[in-house]
Protein backbone atom coordinates (compact mmCIF):
# COMPACT_ATOMS: atom_id res chain seq x y z
CA UNK A 1 0.00 0.00 0.00
CA UNK A 2 0.90 3.19 -0.63
CA UNK A 3 0.66 5.55 2.49
CA UNK A 4 -0.90 8.95 2.33
CA UNK A 5 1.93 10.63 3.30
CA UNK A 6 4.33 9.25 0.74
CA UNK A 7 1.68 10.08 -1.87
CA UNK A 8 2.26 13.50 -0.56
CA UNK A 9 6.47 13.11 -0.94
CA UNK A 10 5.99 12.70 -4.67
CA UNK A 11 3.54 15.67 -5.19
CA UNK A 12 5.67 18.19 -3.24
CA UNK A 13 8.20 17.28 -6.24
CA UNK A 14 5.58 18.89 -8.16
CA UNK A 15 7.77 22.31 -8.69
CA UNK A 16 10.36 20.55 -10.15
CA UNK A 17 8.37 18.04 -12.20
CA UNK A 18 7.00 21.37 -13.89
CA UNK A 19 10.00 23.17 -14.11
CA UNK A 20 10.94 22.18 -17.59
CA UNK A 21 7.16 22.60 -19.03
CA UNK A 22 6.98 25.27 -20.82
CA UNK A 23 6.97 28.91 -19.64
CA UNK A 24 7.28 32.19 -20.92
CA UNK A 25 6.08 35.84 -20.18
CA UNK A 26 2.40 36.67 -20.74
CA UNK A 27 3.22 39.04 -24.15
CA UNK A 28 4.40 35.57 -25.78
CA UNK A 29 1.38 34.19 -25.24
CA UNK A 30 -0.69 36.36 -27.33
CA UNK A 31 1.03 35.05 -30.09
CA UNK A 32 -0.78 33.05 -32.64
CA UNK A 33 -0.81 29.58 -31.49
CA UNK A 34 1.18 27.21 -31.73
CA UNK A 35 4.29 29.65 -31.66
CA UNK A 36 6.69 27.12 -30.26
CA UNK A 37 7.10 23.67 -28.88
CA UNK A 38 4.06 21.57 -27.45
CA UNK A 39 4.58 19.00 -24.64
CA UNK A 40 2.85 15.99 -24.43
CA UNK A 41 3.30 14.44 -21.11
CA UNK A 42 2.87 10.83 -20.36
CA UNK A 43 2.04 10.18 -16.66
CA UNK A 44 4.01 6.68 -16.71
CA UNK A 45 7.85 5.23 -17.78
CA UNK A 46 9.03 4.67 -21.55
CA UNK A 47 8.27 1.36 -23.17
CA UNK A 48 4.68 1.09 -22.36
CA UNK A 49 1.39 1.54 -24.58
CA UNK A 50 1.11 4.96 -23.41
CA UNK A 51 4.21 6.15 -24.85
CA UNK A 52 3.84 4.21 -28.32
CA UNK A 53 0.44 6.06 -29.05
CA UNK A 54 2.32 9.77 -27.36
CA UNK A 55 4.98 9.52 -30.04
CA UNK A 56 2.31 7.79 -33.13
CA UNK A 57 0.22 10.76 -32.51
CA UNK A 58 3.12 13.35 -32.06
CA UNK A 59 5.00 12.59 -34.82
CA UNK A 60 2.08 13.46 -37.28
CA UNK A 61 0.82 15.97 -35.09
CA UNK A 62 3.87 18.45 -35.48
CA UNK A 63 3.65 18.10 -39.31
CA UNK A 64 -0.06 19.81 -38.83
CA UNK A 65 1.39 22.12 -36.31
CA UNK A 66 4.63 23.83 -37.79
CA UNK A 67 6.36 23.20 -34.55
CA UNK A 68 8.04 20.53 -32.55
CA UNK A 69 5.77 18.11 -29.97
CA UNK A 70 8.15 16.90 -27.35
CA UNK A 71 6.90 13.75 -25.76
CA UNK A 72 7.65 14.29 -21.74
CA UNK A 73 7.46 11.11 -19.65
CA UNK A 74 6.63 12.17 -16.13
CA UNK A 75 6.20 8.68 -14.56
CA UNK A 76 5.20 8.08 -10.61
CA UNK A 77 1.88 7.38 -8.45
CA UNK A 78 0.06 5.38 -11.15
CA UNK A 79 0.32 8.37 -13.76
CA UNK A 80 -0.98 11.24 -10.99
CA UNK A 81 2.63 13.05 -11.18
CA UNK A 82 2.06 13.27 -14.82
CA UNK A 83 -1.20 14.62 -14.73
CA UNK A 84 -0.81 16.71 -11.36
CA UNK A 85 2.20 18.65 -13.72
CA UNK A 86 -0.18 19.44 -16.22
CA UNK A 87 -2.66 20.81 -13.85
CA UNK A 88 -0.21 23.34 -12.59
CA UNK A 89 0.86 24.52 -15.62
CA UNK A 90 0.07 27.57 -17.96
CA UNK A 91 -3.36 27.19 -19.33
CA UNK A 92 -2.02 28.16 -23.06
CA UNK A 93 -2.11 24.90 -25.01
CA UNK A 94 1.82 24.42 -24.48
CA UNK A 95 1.81 21.34 -22.26
CA UNK A 96 -1.00 19.01 -22.49
CA UNK A 97 -1.47 15.18 -20.90
CA UNK A 98 -1.73 11.74 -22.47
CA UNK A 99 -5.16 11.32 -21.00
CA UNK A 100 -6.51 7.70 -20.32
CA UNK A 101 -8.66 4.80 -18.59
CA UNK A 102 -6.31 5.57 -15.57
CA UNK A 103 -7.27 8.60 -14.93
CA UNK A 104 -11.02 8.08 -15.07
CA UNK A 105 -9.87 5.66 -12.51
CA UNK A 106 -6.88 7.65 -10.50
CA UNK A 107 -9.85 9.77 -8.41
CA UNK A 108 -11.39 6.87 -7.07
CA UNK A 109 -8.31 4.82 -6.20
CA UNK A 110 -5.64 7.91 -4.37
CA UNK A 111 -7.61 9.83 -1.71
CA UNK A 112 -5.19 12.58 -1.78
CA UNK A 113 -5.02 13.54 -4.71
CA UNK A 114 -3.76 17.62 -5.14
CA UNK A 115 -6.46 17.90 -8.59
CA UNK A 116 -9.58 16.39 -9.38
CA UNK A 117 -9.41 15.61 -13.17
CA UNK A 118 -12.65 16.33 -14.38
CA UNK A 119 -12.83 19.47 -12.79
CA UNK A 120 -9.16 20.49 -13.98
CA UNK A 121 -8.61 19.26 -16.75
CA UNK A 122 -10.15 20.03 -20.45
CA UNK A 123 -10.51 17.36 -22.56
CA UNK A 124 -9.23 18.30 -26.17
CA UNK A 125 -9.23 15.19 -28.80
CA UNK A 126 -9.67 11.28 -28.54
CA UNK A 127 -6.79 9.54 -29.95
CA UNK A 128 -7.77 5.92 -29.72
CA UNK A 129 -10.10 3.65 -27.99
CA UNK A 130 -10.05 -0.44 -27.50
CA UNK A 131 -11.54 -3.68 -25.62
CA UNK A 132 -10.75 -5.36 -23.33
CA UNK A 133 -11.40 -8.83 -23.58
CA UNK A 134 -12.39 -11.85 -21.36
CA UNK A 135 -10.16 -14.75 -21.94
CA UNK A 136 -9.75 -18.24 -20.18
CA UNK A 137 -7.62 -20.87 -20.27
CA UNK A 138 -8.41 -23.51 -23.66
CA UNK A 139 -9.10 -26.10 -20.93
CA UNK A 140 -11.74 -24.37 -18.65
CA UNK A 141 -15.13 -25.51 -18.59
CA UNK A 142 -16.71 -22.52 -20.16
CA UNK A 143 -17.07 -21.91 -23.56
CA UNK A 144 -19.37 -18.82 -23.26
CA UNK A 145 -20.08 -15.87 -20.62
CA UNK A 146 -23.18 -17.39 -19.49
CA UNK A 147 -21.49 -21.31 -19.36
CA UNK A 148 -19.07 -19.22 -17.13
CA UNK A 149 -21.78 -17.61 -14.86
CA UNK A 150 -23.54 -20.69 -14.15
CA UNK A 151 -20.56 -22.45 -13.47
CA UNK A 152 -19.36 -19.57 -10.73
CA UNK A 153 -22.86 -19.60 -9.41
CA UNK A 154 -22.79 -23.41 -8.98
CA UNK A 155 -19.11 -22.99 -7.57
CA UNK A 156 -18.95 -19.80 -5.72
CA UNK A 157 -15.70 -18.77 -4.92
CA UNK A 158 -13.94 -21.56 -7.32
CA UNK A 159 -12.90 -19.28 -9.99
CA UNK A 160 -9.80 -17.90 -9.85
CA UNK A 161 -9.69 -14.48 -11.91
CA UNK A 162 -6.42 -12.82 -13.06
CA UNK A 163 -5.38 -9.30 -13.30
CA UNK A 164 -2.46 -6.87 -14.07
CA UNK A 165 -3.06 -5.67 -10.59
CA UNK A 166 -4.82 -4.00 -8.24
CA UNK A 167 -6.94 -0.47 -9.27
CA UNK A 168 -6.01 -2.00 -13.20
CA UNK A 169 -8.69 -1.61 -15.62
CA UNK A 170 -8.58 -6.03 -16.13
CA UNK A 171 -9.38 -5.84 -12.22
CA UNK A 172 -12.05 -3.37 -11.84
CA UNK A 173 -13.96 -4.98 -15.16
CA UNK A 174 -13.52 -8.38 -13.96
CA UNK A 175 -15.04 -6.50 -10.46
CA UNK A 176 -18.04 -4.99 -12.40
CA UNK A 177 -18.25 -8.21 -14.16
CA UNK A 178 -19.11 -9.65 -10.20
CA UNK A 179 -21.26 -6.90 -9.07
CA UNK A 180 -23.27 -7.13 -12.49
CA UNK A 181 -24.08 -10.87 -12.37
CA UNK A 182 -23.84 -11.75 -8.49
CA UNK A 183 -21.16 -14.15 -8.93
CA UNK A 184 -18.08 -14.50 -6.58
CA UNK A 185 -14.87 -14.66 -8.27
CA UNK A 186 -11.22 -15.23 -6.31
CA UNK A 187 -9.25 -12.00 -8.12
CA UNK A 188 -5.54 -12.74 -8.11
CA UNK A 189 -3.98 -9.70 -8.92
CA UNK A 190 -0.25 -10.45 -10.78
CA UNK A 191 2.83 -7.37 -11.35
CA UNK A 192 1.36 -6.66 -14.78
CA UNK A 193 -0.22 -8.42 -17.84
CA UNK A 194 3.02 -10.80 -18.58
CA UNK A 195 3.12 -12.54 -15.30
CA UNK A 196 -0.77 -12.75 -15.24
CA UNK A 197 -1.46 -14.24 -18.76
CA UNK A 198 1.61 -16.44 -18.31
CA UNK A 199 -0.16 -18.29 -15.34
CA UNK A 200 -3.38 -17.96 -17.31
CA UNK A 201 -2.14 -20.05 -19.82
CA UNK A 202 -0.32 -22.52 -17.42
CA UNK A 203 -3.79 -23.18 -16.24
CA UNK A 204 -2.96 -21.59 -12.50
CA UNK A 205 -5.61 -19.03 -12.91
CA UNK A 206 -8.79 -19.51 -14.89
CA UNK A 207 -9.93 -16.34 -16.38
CA UNK A 208 -9.23 -12.76 -16.68
CA UNK A 209 -9.96 -9.75 -18.59
CA UNK A 210 -7.36 -8.41 -20.70
CA UNK A 211 -6.17 -5.65 -22.98
CA UNK A 212 -6.90 -6.75 -26.35
CA UNK A 213 -3.34 -5.79 -27.67
CA UNK A 214 -1.22 -8.02 -25.67
CA UNK A 215 -4.20 -10.84 -25.59
CA UNK A 216 -4.71 -11.15 -29.20
CA UNK A 217 -1.58 -13.12 -30.04
CA UNK A 218 -2.46 -15.60 -27.49
CA UNK A 219 -6.03 -16.00 -28.68
CA UNK A 220 -5.04 -16.67 -32.62
CA UNK A 221 -2.52 -19.10 -31.56
CA UNK A 222 -4.98 -21.30 -29.36
CA UNK A 223 -3.18 -20.62 -26.03
CA UNK A 224 -6.30 -18.81 -25.02
CA UNK A 225 -10.02 -18.46 -25.41
CA UNK A 226 -11.61 -15.45 -26.20
CA UNK A 227 -14.90 -15.63 -24.64
CA UNK A 228 -16.00 -12.12 -25.07
CA UNK A 229 -15.10 -8.39 -26.04
CA UNK A 230 -15.76 -5.59 -23.55
CA UNK A 231 -17.44 -2.84 -26.13
CA UNK A 232 -21.15 -3.10 -26.77
CA UNK A 233 -20.73 -3.89 -30.24
CA UNK A 234 -18.47 -6.72 -31.62
CA UNK A 235 -15.19 -5.73 -32.57
CA UNK A 236 -13.81 -5.93 -35.63
CA UNK A 237 -10.08 -7.30 -34.97
CA UNK A 238 -11.68 -10.62 -33.21
CA UNK A 239 -14.73 -11.37 -35.81
CA UNK A 240 -16.90 -13.87 -34.43
CA UNK A 241 -16.83 -13.37 -30.58
CA UNK A 242 -19.91 -11.56 -29.11
CA UNK A 243 -19.91 -8.74 -26.26
CA UNK A 244 -20.36 -9.21 -22.55
CA UNK A 245 -23.75 -7.02 -22.83
CA UNK A 246 -24.98 -9.38 -24.71
CA UNK A 247 -25.31 -11.92 -21.82
CA UNK A 248 -25.00 -9.07 -19.09
CA UNK A 249 -27.12 -5.85 -20.52
CA UNK A 250 -25.06 -2.85 -19.99
CA UNK A 251 -21.93 -4.45 -19.15
CA UNK A 252 -19.22 -1.84 -21.34
CA UNK A 253 -15.40 -1.54 -19.92
CA UNK A 254 -12.33 -0.55 -21.98
CA UNK A 255 -9.11 1.96 -22.85
CA UNK A 256 -8.72 5.26 -23.84
CA UNK A 257 -6.50 7.75 -25.04
CA UNK A 258 -6.49 11.26 -25.60
CA UNK A 259 -5.13 14.44 -24.85
CA UNK A 260 -6.13 17.13 -22.23
CA UNK A 261 -5.04 20.36 -21.40
CA UNK A 262 -5.22 22.84 -18.06
CA UNK A 263 -9.31 23.77 -17.57
CA UNK A 264 -8.50 27.52 -18.66
CA UNK A 265 -6.32 26.98 -21.86
CA UNK A 266 -8.30 29.45 -24.64
CA UNK A 267 -11.04 27.55 -26.71
CA UNK A 268 -8.88 28.71 -29.47
CA UNK A 269 -6.13 26.78 -28.86
CA UNK A 270 -7.98 23.55 -28.17
CA UNK A 271 -9.93 24.11 -31.24
CA UNK A 272 -6.97 24.34 -33.48
CA UNK A 273 -5.80 21.21 -31.65
CA UNK A 274 -8.72 19.14 -31.83
CA UNK A 275 -8.83 19.56 -35.49
CA UNK A 276 -5.81 18.79 -36.18
CA UNK A 277 -5.39 15.35 -33.80
CA UNK A 278 -8.95 14.59 -35.92
CA UNK A 279 -7.06 14.81 -39.11
CA UNK A 280 -4.20 13.09 -37.36
CA UNK A 281 -6.41 10.16 -36.93
CA UNK A 282 -7.64 9.86 -39.98
CA UNK A 283 -5.00 9.81 -41.67
CA UNK A 284 -4.14 6.00 -42.99
CA UNK A 285 -1.08 5.16 -41.18
CA UNK A 286 -1.81 6.66 -37.92
CA UNK A 287 -5.37 4.38 -38.26
CA UNK A 288 -3.93 1.40 -39.41
CA UNK A 289 -1.66 1.76 -36.61
CA UNK A 290 -3.87 2.04 -34.04
CA UNK A 291 -5.75 -0.34 -35.52
CA UNK A 292 -2.44 -2.93 -35.05
CA UNK A 293 -2.62 -2.36 -31.16
CA UNK A 294 -6.14 -3.62 -31.22
CA UNK A 295 -7.56 -0.71 -30.89
CA UNK A 296 -9.63 2.13 -33.22
CA UNK A 297 -9.33 5.78 -33.83
CA UNK A 298 -11.70 8.18 -31.27
CA UNK A 299 -12.58 11.03 -33.16
CA UNK A 300 -14.42 13.34 -30.96
CA UNK A 301 -15.43 17.55 -30.43
CA UNK A 302 -13.37 18.53 -27.10
CA UNK A 303 -17.13 18.65 -25.57
CA UNK A 304 -18.31 14.99 -26.84
CA UNK A 305 -14.96 13.75 -25.42
CA UNK A 306 -15.97 15.73 -22.16
CA UNK A 307 -18.99 14.02 -21.78
CA UNK A 308 -17.60 10.50 -22.54
CA UNK A 309 -14.94 11.13 -19.57
CA UNK A 310 -17.25 12.27 -17.26
CA UNK A 311 -19.57 8.79 -17.99
CA UNK A 312 -16.12 6.35 -17.53
CA UNK A 313 -15.47 8.18 -14.43
CA UNK A 314 -18.80 7.05 -12.95
CA UNK A 315 -18.22 3.88 -14.40
CA UNK A 316 -15.35 3.17 -12.86
CA UNK A 317 -16.08 4.36 -9.62
CA UNK A 318 -19.18 1.80 -8.99
CA UNK A 319 -16.28 -0.78 -9.86
CA UNK A 320 -14.10 0.45 -7.16
CA UNK A 321 -16.14 1.16 -4.63
CA UNK A 322 -17.97 -2.59 -5.17
CA UNK A 323 -14.14 -3.95 -5.25
CA UNK A 324 -12.97 -1.96 -2.47
CA UNK A 325 -9.54 -0.91 -3.87
CA UNK A 326 -7.68 1.94 -2.52
CA UNK A 327 -4.07 3.12 -2.50
CA UNK A 328 -3.94 5.69 0.32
Amino acid sequence: MIKTKVLRRRFLGLAAATATLPLVPRAVRTETYPARPVHIVVGFAPGGVGGIVAHLIGQSLQQRLGQPVVVDYRPGAGGTVGAAAVVAAPPDGYALILASTINAISGMLYKSLPYDFVRDIAMVAGIMRGPLVMVTNPSFAANSVAELIAYAKANPGKINMASAGIGTTSHLAGELFKMMTGIDMLHVPYRGDGPALADLIAGRTQVMFDNLATAIGFIRDGRLRALAVTTVAPWPALPGIPPVADTVPGFEAGNWFGIGAPKATPSAAIGILNKAINACDAEPTVANRVRELGAEPMIMSPSELDAFVVADTERWASAVNFSGAKVD
